[in-house]
């Protein structure tokens, strides 16, 4: 008889993902799903080197506007900009990222990777701030600035997701010196994916 392996469903792999980053160890996290899931400790920490976790692609996404956003987030002893896209419609995370500088080649950077993602489409941000105008001439995109709609749905939105970043922030803080916060990126970026699955699931 053929042995046929058993792939570990997405969903199962986000959900280990979602409690390794809730603070659980690797054989915690293992133990807690093994009811429900096949995957050990090994394959934990194979997906964490592996997915990273990523934004998910979906191209069914009906895009027609970036709504960009930045503000500053304490994080542990040091302040970064917290940036974030989301879509006017479904209003889902398309996009959210963290910097320790605010310029205009962090922002063509943003950009960027949303046109690569979606494609291209007009930018809305909160003011005509040079690197925004810059940032969008170069690769192309419109820019205007908010109207009071989208400055209503996207400041709602960057509260929402500064409380859920200072309560992890709380609960599982930094203490390295000088750290490059790539554990706080990956649990953003899990948290953007499961919050834009429930909306557009919603």
């Amino acid at each position: 008889m053929e042995y046929q392996r058993q792939r570990t469903k997405l969903q199962d792999v986000a959900y280990y993902l979602y409690l390794y980053f809730l603070g659980l160890f690797y054989r915690n996290t293992a133990k807690a799903l093994q009811r429900f899931a096949n995957g050990g400790h090994v394959y934990i920490w194979k997906w964490i080197q592996k997915y990273k976790p990523k934004m998910a692609s979906n191209k069914s996404k009906k895009i027609h506007e970036f709504i960009i956003d930045e503000t500053q987030n304490r994080v542990g002893s040091r302040y970064v900009r917290l940036w974030v896209a989301i879509g006017p419609t479904n209003r889902q995370i398309l996009q959210i990222d963290i910097s320790f500088e605010r310029s205009m080649l962090v922002a063509e950077r943003f950009i960027a990777s949303l046109t690569d993602e979606f494609g291209r489409h007009p930018a809305s941000t909160d003011c005509d701030r040079t690197w925004y105008p810059q940032a969008c001439r170069f690769l192309k995109p419109k820019h205007h600035i908010h109207s009071p709609f989208e400055k209503s749905i996207v400041e709602r939105k960057m509260q929402h997701i500064k409380d859920r970043t200072e309560c992890f922030d709380d609960c599982f803080p930094c203490r390295r010196a000088k750290c490059n916060l790539h554990h706080f990126k990956n649990w953003l970026n899990l948290f953007a994916k499961m919050h834009s699955k429930k909306v557009m699931n919603a």
